[in-house]
């Protein structure tokens, strides 16, 4: 599969239109997240909007047989 490919941003704007909930996620991956987010200038919420509309754009459900 195709890596996802993030450009990074001059400045990190607030954004509207979006729904808060919780979620558990690994510190590791919280880590990856922080690096990802400082290395590309955007919010880590911007990053994970991005890394999760990819997954369900390039998701596809199989049947067990």
């Amino acid at each position: 599969m195709e890596k996802l490919k993030i450009k990074k941003r001059s400045n990190i704007k607030g954004e509207d239109g979006y729904k808060v909930f919780s979620v558990r996620i690994k510190d590791s991956t919280v880590e990856r997240l922080e690096d990802l987010s400082k290395n590309t200038n955007r919010s880590r919420n911007e990053s994970i909007n991005i890394i999760l509309e990819y997954g369900l754009d390039n998701c596809e459900i199989e049947d067990d047989k």
